[in-house]
């Protein structure tokens, strides 16, 4: 079940990608930019968060 709002999708997305082209693009190509970045666009794109179904949390709104 989808559990991610469509502003939080787009800033998962968004911060996803900014992090994965600071592991790709950075210096220091630490490997914590790597997963955090793999899983901010993968919890974006399909809309589903596991720590947000643990927590109970939903900003998605249903219509």
């Amino acid at each position: 079940m989808k559990n991610v709002g469509q502003i939080d999708k787009w800033l998962r997305i968004i911060v996803g990608i900014i992090l994965l082209s600071m592991f790709f693009f950075g210096q220091g190509n630490s490997y914590a930019f790597l997963i955090f970045g793999i899983i901010a666009l993968y919890t974006g794109l399909t809309r589903n968060c596991m720590l947000y179904k643990l927590l109970g949390i939903n900003t998605r709104k249903d219509k």
